[in-house]
């Protein structure tokens, strides 16, 4: 529950954040989806089917919200679990290296779903439309800003564990007397 509790919080953030805040930004205005950072973390920090689960109805609340083809970010979270998870087996998890190449992978899987989705339904006239330069652009913030993201959340997953559990104590020895 407590997990849940938390990403749960860090999800409603980071929507809001993609959706009302960095639209106002110049410099944010066409960002990266924010919520491969929760992606990403729940595929670092747990492997099993609950980790799949979590992220399944991630993907469907963003498609839900984001208007784009339904599955796209379901799909994609998925790909993104299933990269990281072969890359766990081979490399060391905690290097810089390791997080800016998952991040690449995970906001270029993400681009060529939307690629793909807009070839099947526009054909090649649809690709040949597509800003490359924002694919590019998300890329590099991905790149950047990703990493970041995801060490902010172990952070803030490792204070809310503390706090929760220092109320929990102290709730116990105020009620036990």
């Amino acid at each position: 529950m407590m997990n849940f509790s938390f990403f749960f919080m860090v999800t409603l953030g980071l929507i809001i954040c993609q959706t009302v805040v960095f639209p106002e930004f110049t410099w944010f205005s066409q960002c990266f989806d924010t919520l491969i950072i929760v992606a990403l973390y729940l595929s670092l920090a747990y492997s099993g089917y609950t980790a799949v689960a979590a992220i399944v109805v991630i993907g469907i609340l963003m498609d839900s919200l984001s208007g784009g083809p339904f599955f796209l970010h379901v799909f994609s979270y998925l790909w993104v679990f299933l990269v990281v998870q072969m890359f766990k087996q081979f490399v060391f998890q905690r290097s810089a290296l390791f997080m800016m190449t998952v991040s690449l992978i995970a906001v270029a899987i993400q681009q060529v779903l939307i690629l793909f989705s807009v070839f099947v339904t526009h054909g090649q006239a649809g690709i040949a439309s597509v800003d490359y330069s924002l694919v590019i652009r998300q890329l590099f913030w991905g790149v950047v800003f990703i990493p970041v993201g995801v060490w902010v959340t172990n952070v803030l997953r490792q204070n809310y564990v503390f706090i929760i559990r220092y109320m929990r104590r102290e709730m116990a020895r105020k009620y036990r007397g």
